[in-house]
């Protein structure tokens, strides 16, 4: 498994205190997708390796933000590429990453994907907004899934936005690219950072996730899925 970082030979412009904020990486995720494998609650993990003020590879390959200019109010001027370096970046970092989870699926298709992030409580460009959700839960046309994982999730006692504080009808696009596309069912997981930024949240945040899986594979609508 690969931590995400930036690279040595990749100027973004901007200072390093900003590489360990929300604009540039899932706090908690690795940790939180570490223990899950660990633990046996998922059989392996893919990271995209990378800060995703590099490249955002869960984003649509055209999309302006897969490669930032901007994030949170945070103007990233070493993003400010011709055609040839963006697409330099692409070959780089984000191809492989979606070649590997297609290669890892082709050798052997899982029973459902488990998509996991995570989101900041307040954004600086929008300090107004109120993100009490303590995790997400997002999907797109495909939601065989998601009533169960939400009723999971509150039967751990969190407050579980549906669609929140983003819709999976717009940031979507690596499980419609992986799992939709190949029918494979998923749900997509999104716990407030600030409930993962330390080892103590994160193994709380493990704990409950492997029992949602749990629960999610004795579901009727996964044994539908691969009925399907």
């Amino acid at each position: 498994m690969r931590r995400i970082s930036c690279r040595a030979d990749i100027d973004l412009g901007i200072g390093p205190a900003l590489l360990t904020r929300h604009i540039a990486v899932d706090i908690g995720v690795a940790e939180v997708a570490a223990l899950l494998v660990g633990g046996g609650a998922v059989d392996a993990a893919i990271l995209g390796g990378v800060s995703r003020l590099v490249v955002d590879c869960n984003r649509d390959e055209e999309a302006p933000g897969a490669v930032p200019i901007a994030s949170d109010g945070h103007a990233i001027p070493g993003n400010a590429l011709g055609h040839a370096e963006r697409e330099a970046r692409m070959v780089r970092f984000f191809q492989p990453y979606h070649d590997h989870i297609a290669a890892t699926i082709a050798a052997h298709r899982p029973a459902m994907i488990l998509s996991l992030h995570s989101f900041t409580p307040s954004l600086a460009s929008d300090p107004e907004q109120a993100r009490p959700w303590h995790v997400g839960l997002l999907y797109n046309e495909d939601d065989r899934l998601a009533a169960p994982a939400i009723a999971a999730l509150e039967g751990e006692g969190l407050t579980v936005g549906d669609q929140l504080p983003y819709s999976g009808k717009l940031l979507n696009a690596t499980m419609n690219r992986h799992a939709e596309a190949n029918g494979i069912a998923y749900v997509g997981i999104e716990m407030r950072q600030d409930l993962v930024a330390d080892a103590a949240g994160q193994a709380l945040f493990a704990e409950r996730l492997t029992r949602m899986v749990g629960k999610l594979a004795l579901s009727p609508m996964l044994e539908a899925c691969r009925g399907a």
